[in-house]
Order: structure tokens, then C-alpha cells, then sequence
């Protein structure tokens, strides 16, 4: 081999690459997620399909790789390593392009041959993301070769290789995408991936160090796998860690949103504390196996952790964080200290075997093994596991299957004691259990008890049904009160009645995001002749009929419910409406910038006829100032002549716009002339509610940002964070602002 001899800075040096690598491996990772939710709509199929796709594309790399090796040993396996970095950054900045490609065709299919769709979406994806994800997995039977030529390990090089994965989840959610925008971030990864490169061929050219000091890790003996540990354990146990880490995850993040909230600042803290995990494991698997520690009984162990610490995952929506100091370093701590110990003995195991592994094709098989273990528990986990028997049976379930694998490679005495200890475990776990979906739901609602009336755990989403004491009903959604039929909700009609009021036709309306169904029903009470309702999660419209504020708006025959994505569904029509409105989940919720972007109202507009008119939610009580004027300037740049309403029972904004026909006036209400319409609100309230005209909206307006798909302005950084540095009370610095622009008293509470 043409690399430097084996001394601690060359050593170091490697170590810092392999960190790098990874760095910029899980940082394309989030991006080609948010692409692929921006081209196939945001659901559980566009992220299986992606996931799916990723985690083929790495374990064929990581195969081709170990069968080339087997029959050529590189003279420089640095010189390869760099080659495949470089090619994975150029593919990487030219996947928004393959990206934007793929949203035209996914547009043309859903408009030619619906039904063909999946496999398009298949094929799309395997085409954009091939080239980078075959590059990913084909390192890793390089860094065998690399840990041989430095004198180190394998699995410290894979740890290592984790906890630069974990850094660059928590750069890109906490810094990249605030600074540079999606765009930037990839370009900066691609400088990562190039810098790679570059070192790696200017180091590889360098003559040997005179100086050969002492390796940086410890060599290891050449090992061949001991008898007790047969092909067949082996396997099964590598198999086994990536299913069981994997279906954790999603189980485990699915209790967590609850408590947390589905922001893209907490699921990257989540995600980095199982990946801070993993790279600590991979660092331990060395030191266990020196000692003679058995892989079996950290596979047991892993299931004992698994059990014991859900009844406490079960709780973190109990706790308050609102106006806590530094809460994502307060998250990590806590998802470290409760999923830390299951996943640093699982992830134990896949290092340990590898180090005892000394051919590149043995080091890519177990890889792929353990990659489609992962890929086969997420899937099975978010759509089998978890509709059937919910998140806390799920946990008991794979951790019980954990701790039988491991008994079945221990001796009879250590059985034993695994089987007490993991029936000790689960006898705790029930009696601790808080009846996720029976007697409660997660999250953090109103302060009085309630009665669960229908629960549904399924691949997308949690979604609940409940009924307080005052009989009034709620849908929870991951925790999250997502809509009522209490007052603070008056809103929600009116939602509906606005823009049917506001427009001179009523043919055909869209709502997306159905809710409890107040909006749809407004809209079809103001005389829509057809009226669509989009929604992404199916569980939605099943929960319908528990909230009878809606009056069965779904059994209409004027009415068609959808179940997508409601940015994909205005790609993939050709309807056209003269009033489109939407709730979706607070904006900065993952995923929902999408539906307040700049291009986001580009599409609307597109949709609507000449005259049409849109409705948006402004959900004061949620959002920071900057937010709030953010949202409202992206919208007035798309329909100028915008005003904004507030409703008086509840302080809660509505921005209405109209796709020309000049600025929307206060005196401006076609739908007045129409009788037989049961408003509970006057005609000059509703006058009177229009807080800013077209003018004062676009001075309140100077005072945001726009809000784009690149920036995701409204999901990353300080402002989407401002609910929890407020303590929960926005309302307040919204409406003193807005007082001061209107000169009215407005109200600062709820």
C-alpha cells in the first residue's frame, strides 16, 4: 500500500476523515428527506420510500465493495476512500435538480396513470439518490482496510464514523439550515465531501513518516470468529440489533413527539441521542470483547433496558418545559439517559462481530444484514407494530424478543438470570404502565380530566379522540390539541365562512386539513356546490363522526374527502377553486413550513379562478412576532391586497387574499346577500374584525422575512423554537404590537 506508515497523527488524521464522512453522510440523509417530502408530499409512504431506497442503495454498495476487495486489494484503499467522497458530493449538489424532476413527473403520473404512481415514486427515487447511497455503503468495507493500514480497529473507525453522523444531525438542524438555507447546506456538505478528497489525496502521496511512533489504537491480533459464535448466531444477531434499534426508534420517537413536539429541532436531538449512543457502543464493543464479554448477553441486556425504561418514556409529556433554559440540551440529556442504555448494548454487537472479522466480504455482509434489519424494522414497526398494539406494547414486545435472542446464546446459569431479571422488567413496566390509549392520551392538553372515544396509533400519526368533563370534544394529534369544539376554536368556522363570504363564486372550495371538520361544514353551510377536503392522515376522517360540530359534513354528496398531501394534492389536480383554506399544524411543526412558503401560495394561486379567494391560519397564541410578520409578508408577496382578520372571541389571525381583483375591502362581503346562512356573528362584526387593511397589513408585514422552501424559516432556529423560550404565552408580544399599530385594545390572554 502507497499510505504512510502507521503513527499516532496519521492515525488521528484518519479518524478525523472517517468523523467527517459520516458527518456529511447523515447531513445528505436529512436533506434527500426534505426533498423527497417536498416532490412526494409529506406521509408515511414518501419516508418509507426513501428510507427504503437509502438503505438498499448503501447495503448493495457496501456488497459490490466487499466482493471487488476480496478479489483486488487497492494499493492505496485512502486513495478509493477520497474518489467515492468526491463522487458523493458532486451527486449531492445536483440532487435538487433530480429532485425538482421528479416532482414534474410525479405530477404528470398522478394527472396520466394514478394508480402507477408507487412504482414511479420507487424508480424516481432508486435514479436520484443510486449513484451517492452505492458510494456511502461501498466506504465501509474501506474503512476495514484503513483500520489494517493505520493499526486500529474497524469498530472504532464505524464509532467514530456514528458520532460524525450524530454532529452533523444537530449542525444542520441547529445551524446549517438557520444560516444557509437548504441549498447552502448541501453545497457546504459538498465542500466536506471534497475536503475529504482533497486530504486524502495529498496524504496519501506523502512518503512514510521517519518517525513510526506507537499506533493510535491498540492493534488488535488477527481473530477468526470463535466457535461458540456460528454463522448462523451471527447473523441472526446482527440481523436482530438493526431490526430491534430501528423499530425502537420509531416507537420511541412516536411517545417522544408527544412530549417534545413534532418540531425539526427536537427529532434531530432525538435522533442524535441514538446515534451518540451507537458511536459510543462501537468504542465499547473493543473493550467488551477483549474481556471475553458475550455478545448474547448484551443483546439480552439491551431487551431489559428496552422494557424497563418505556414506562418512563411514557411520561416525559407530563413534564413542563415551556420558559426551560436551554430545553434541546435538556431533551438530549433525557433521551440519552432513558434510550442510552438499550442502544449502547445493542449497538455493541455489530462492531464486536465485525472486529473479528478480517475479510472485506465478511465486513459487508454483516453490514448488509444489519442495514436490512434496519430498514425491515422501521417498516414493520410504523406499520404493523405500532397500529396494532400501540408504542408501549411494541417496546415490551422487542425488548422481550431481544432478551430471548440473547438467552439462546448464554449458558444455562446466565439464562436464568436473564429471564428473571427480563420478567422482573416487564411485571415493573405493566404496573407502572400510564394506558396510553386506553386511559390517557400523550401530550399536554387542558387541565381537567377526559374520556378517551377512539384511538388510532398508525404509520403517520397518533390521533385521538377525547371528551372532557363539560362534554366538549377534542382532536389530540401526537400530543398536540390540533382542533375543539370548545370556544377557544370559535375561529375554526369562521375559517370557513370568510372566504366563501369574501368570494363572489362558490362553485368549488377546497379545505386542507380537515380536523373536527367546523371549517369544512362552514364552507358547505355558505353553499359550495362541490367541496374537497384534503388531508394527510387517513385517521382524520375516521374520527369524523365523534364531533357533531361538523353535522356529518362528510356523508354530503357535494362533498369528497382525499387522503395526501395537501402541497402534493395542489401539484397533482387540475381543479380549479374559487376558495381554497387551510389550518394545518402550527407552523413550526415539521414539515409545515411547506404549507406557509412562498411557493406554497404560488401553487394556491395557481388553483384558484380569477377572483378566488384563499384563507390562512395565524395562530398568534403559537408563534413569535418575527414569525407572525414572516408569515404574513410571504403571503401578501403572493396576493397583495391581503387583510388580516381577527376573531373576537379568540384572538386568533386569519389572513385572507384574493388572486386579483385588486385589495380586499372591509365592506367587501358578497356572501351578506346570501339568506338562509347561520353565522353567529354580525355583519358589522365581521366588518369590524378585519384588524389590518391591505395597506397596514404590508407595514406589519416589513417586519418579517419571507418564508421559503430553501430557508424553512418557520422550522429551524431561534424564531420556531420561540414557543418554548416564551413559556407558552405569545399571545401576549403578538397583540401589544398589534396594538400599537391599530391603536385598538386587544386582548393578551386566551
Amino acid at each position: 500500500m502507497n499510505d504512510p506508515t502507521p503513527t499516532h497523527s496519521s492515525a488521528f488524521w484518519l479518524a478525523v476523515l472517517v468523523g467527517a464522512s459520516g458527518l456529511a453522510a447523515l447531513s445528505w440523509e436529512t436533506l434527500w428527506q426534505h426533498h423527497a417530502a417536498l416532490a412526494l408530499g409529506v406521509s408515511a409512504e414518501g419516508t418509507a420510500i426513501t428510507l427504503a431506497t437509502t438503505m438498499a442503495g448503501m447495503s448493495l454498495g457496501a456488497y459490490s465493495m466487499g466482493a471487488l476487495l476480496r478479489r483486488r486489494t487497492p494499493r492505496s484503499p485512502l486513495r478509493w476512500y477520497g474518489v467515492i467522497e468526491l463522487v458523493i458530493g458532486i451527486y449531492g449538489l445536483l440532487l435538487p435538480a433530480a429532485f425538482d424532476a421528479i416532482k414534474t413527473l410525479d405530477a404528470w403520473i398522478y394527472g396520466a396513470h394514478p394508480s402507477g404512481a408507487g412504482p414511479v415514486h420507487i424508480v424516481s427515487i432508486a435514479c436520484a439518490l443510486g449513484i451517492p447511497t452505492l458510494g456511502m455503503g461501498a466506504t465501509f468495507p474501506l474503512f476495514g482496510l484503513l483500520a489494517r493500514a493505520y493499526g486500529t480497529s474497524l469498530s472504532l473507525l464505524y464509532g467514530l464514523n456514528t458520532i460524525g453522523a450524530a454532529l452533523g444531525t444537530l449542525l444542520v438542524a441547529l445551524l446549517g439550515v438557520p444560516a444557509l438555507g437548504i441549498i447552502g447546506v448541501g453545497r457546504a456538505v459538498a465542500l466536506v465531501n471534497l475536503c475529504v478528497f482533497g486530504f486524502t489525496r495529498v496524504y496519501s502521496a506523502t512518503p512514510p513518516s521517519p518517525q513510526a511512533v506507537r499506533s493510535f489504537a491498540t492493534p488488535l491480533a488477527p481473530l477468526e470468529p470463535r466457535s461458540s459464535h456460528g454463522i448462523v448466531y451471527v447473523s441472526a444477531a446482527v440481523f436482530a440489533t438493526g431490526f430491534a434499534t430501528f423499530a425502537l426508534e420509531v416507537a420511541w420517537f412516536r411517545s417522544l413527539r408527544a412530549a417534545f413536539r413534532s418540531t425539526t429541532d427536537a427529532f434531530a436531538v432525538m435522533l442524535a441521542s441514538v446515534l451518540i449512543a451507537l458511536g459510543v457502543a462501537a468504542h465499547l464493543a473493543r473493550v467488551l470483547r477483549q474481556r471475553g464479554s458475550s455478545p448474547a448477553l448484551l443483546l439480552a441486556l439491551g431487551g431489559i433496558f428496552t422494557i424497563a425504561a418505556t414506562p418512563i418514556i411514557e411520561r416525559f409529556d407530563t413534564i413542563n418545559y415551556f420558559g426551560v433554559s436551554f430545553v434541546l440540551l435538556v431533551w438530549l440529556a433525557m433521551s440519552l439517559l432513558t434510550l442510552g442504555p438499550a442502544v449502547l448494548c445493542l449497538g455493541t454487537v455489530l462492531p464486536y462481530f465485525l472486529d473479528e472479522g478480517r475479510d472485506p466480504r465478511v465486513w459487508s455482509r454483516l453490514y448488509v444484514l444489519n442495514t436490512f434489519g434496519c430498514v425491515i424494522g422501521a417498516l414493520v414497526a410504523a406499520w404493523l407494530l405500532l397500529p396494532a398494539f400501540g408504542f408501549a406494547r411494541t417496546a415490551w414486545g422487542i425488548g422481550m424478543l431481544l432478551a430471548a435472542a440473547g438467552m439462546a446464546g448464554l449458558t444455562p446459569r446466565l439464562r436464568g438470570g436473564v429471564a428473571v431479571a427480563t420478567a422482573g422488567a416487564l411485571l415493573l413496566a405493566a404496573a407502572f404502565t400510564t394506558g396510553i390509549g386506553s386511559v390517557r392520551t400523550q401530550g399536554q392538553l387542558a387541565p381537567m380530566s377526559y374520556e378517551i372515544l377512539a384511538f388510532d396509533e398508525g404509520p403517520d400519526a397518533t390521533v385521538t379522540a377525547i371528551e372532557y368533563q363539560d362534554k366538549s370534544r377534542a382532536l389530540v394529534i401526537d400530543g398536540f390539541q390540533a382542533a375543539s369544539e370548545m370556544f377557544l376554536n370559535h375561529y375554526m368556522a369562521w375559517m370557513g365562512h370568510l372566504p366563501m363570504m369574501l368570494s363572489e363564486r362558490t362553485d368549488r372550495a377546497l379545505v386542507i386539513c380537515f380536523g373536527t371538520g367546523q371549517t369544512a361544514n362552514a364552507v358547505r353551510r355558505e353553499g359550495a356546490r362541490r367541496l374537497d377536503i384534503v388531508d394527510l392522515n387517513r385517521a382524520v376522517f375516521a374520527m369524523a363522526g365523534y364531533f357533531p360540530s361538523n353535522e356529518e359534513v362528510l356523508k354530503d354528496p357535494a362533498v369528497h374527502s382525499v387522503v395526501m398531501d395537501g402541497r402534493a394534492y395542489l401539484r397533482r389536480t387540475d381543479a380549479q377553486y374559487d376558495v381554497i383554506t387551510l389550518e394545518p399544524m402550527p407552523p413550526n411543526f415539521a414539515g409545515v413550513n411547506a404549507l406557509y412558503s412562498r411557493e406554497f401560495y404560488e401553487d394556491a394561486r395557481t388553483r384558484l379562478n380569477d377572483g378566488g379567494v384563499i384563507a390562512q391560519w395565524v395562530p398568534f397564541h403559537l408563534i413569535t412576532p418575527v414569525t407572525s410578520a414572516s408569515i404574513a409578508r410571504t403571503f401578501v408577496e403572493v396576493f397583495p391586497g391581503a387583510v388580516l382578520w381577527l376573531d373576537p372571541v379568540t384572538p386568533t389571525g386569519i389572513l385572507l387574499g384574493r388572486k386579483g381583483g385588486g385589495a380586499i375591502s372591509a365592506g367587501g362581503w358578497p356572501g351578506f346577500s346570501r339568506r338562509g346562512v347561520v353565522r353567529d356573528l354580525s355583519p358589522v362584526a365581521v366588518a369590524a374584525g378585519v384588524l389590518l387593511s391591505a395597506d397596514a397589513l404590508a407595514a406589519y408585514a416589513s417586519a418579517g422575512r419571507t418564508v421559503t422552501d430553501d430557508n424553512q424559516f418557520l422550522s429551524y432556529g431561534r424564531e420556531a423554537m420561540g414557543l418554548w423560550r416564551y413559556g407558552y404565552n405569545l399571545l401576549k408580544p403578538n397583540m401589544e404590537i398589534l396594538s400599537k399599530l391599530t391603536g385598538r385594545a386587544l386582548p393578551t390572554e386566551r
